[in-house]
């Protein structure tokens, strides 16, 4: 019985911290919904990295792995109709690597076939046109199809106003203000990072990004940093020519911890997660040994 009792109260004493770090606070006007936090790795309980910004009841999506709008749809179903299907008008593409464009197809016409009737608003580097017009292109008697069909979609729902981007501000409106800075991601000549303002709330979205200055700088004190990771463990053990790659393209977990210090971030968040055989436990100590501030590590559907 005492180990019982004890259990239960570390259990309270502990859940006050994981709400809030979890949860938005209950007057909040933006909620982050994390849709996918993979990577190319297909792990089936993880979609492709995506990360929605709902402000009132309009969502911005960051980045468009695979499955995005079939987790939208989820959320949409647990309370957030702004991630419906038809609503989803608004994307913003952090590079071009196949793992956070390939739910490109699926944003541009799942929503267009359940209604969506304006183009979507897309932003993203240099070579998001390239890539918008040979997806149009290669579906061009799919769109013929269901345009002429009986009650068919708008003719104009699939299409996309594509605004191929550099640092700076790149986006604003009452809701919400976007801008973008560059990292260095292998090499990627266009790679950026996103800082999200809201009535309420500051974000930044390091994307895919080996170590750098520029995240911490544009945090600067934000409220919720959400940045892709390695786990040092893992890494110990992969062949030397991936460790190569790996170090220039993506952040280990100490590095992370040291970075999010320098940023003084209220709140880290780790997704596009690359275990290499480690755990979430194992990630979260090598983060925690260089960050001593709140620290989750993402699953996909999760919200803060």
């Amino acid at each position: 019985m005492r180990l019982i009792e004890l259990a239960l109260v570390m259990a309270a004493a502990l859940a006050p911290r994981i709400v809030a770090a979890q949860s938005p606070t209950l007057a909040s006007r933006t909620t982050i919904v994390m849709l996918g936090t993979g990577t190319p790795i297909p792990d089936p309980d993880r979609m492709g990295p995506g990360v929605a910004i709902v402000v009132d009841s309009v969502a911005y999506l960051f980045d468009a792995g695979s499955g995005i709008v079939r987790r939208s749809a989820a959320a949409a179903r647990d309370n957030l109709p702004a991630l419906r299907a038809p609503q989803l008008g608004f994307l913003f593409l952090t590079h071009l690597h196949s793992d956070h464009t390939l739910g490109l197809n699926d944003v541009l016409f799942t929503p267009w076939i359940q209604g969506r009737k304006a183009p979507l608003a897309l932003y993203g580097p240099p070579g998001t046109r390239r890539l918008v017009n040979g997806i149009i292109d290669g579906n061009a008697e799919d769109i013929r199809e269901r345009i002429n069909s009986s009650g068919g979609p708008s003719a104009a729902g699939y299409k996309a106003v594509v605004h191929e981007i550099h640092e700076g501000e790149i986006y604003r409106d009452e809701r919400i203000t976007v801008r973008a800075f560059a990292v260095p991601h292998s090499k990627w000549k266009y790679a950026f990072g996103y800082r999200i303002d809201t009535p309420d709330r500051s974000i930044v979205i390091s994307g895919d990004t080996r170590a750098n200055d520029a995240i911490a700088r544009a945090c600067h004190g934000c409220d919720v940093l959400i940045h892709e990771v390695y786990s040092d463990a893992g890494f110990a053990g992969i062949p030397a020519a991936r460790k190569l790659y790996h170090a220039q393209a993506h952040t280990s977990a100490t590095q992370l911890g040291a970075i999010a210090t320098a940023a003084h971030t209220k709140l880290l968040v780790l997704y596009h997660q690359l275990y290499f055989g480690s755990s979430d436990e194992t990630l979260l100590t090598e983060v925690r040994s260089a960050f001593a501030g709140p620290v989750v590590s993402a699953r996909d559907l999760q919200r803060f």
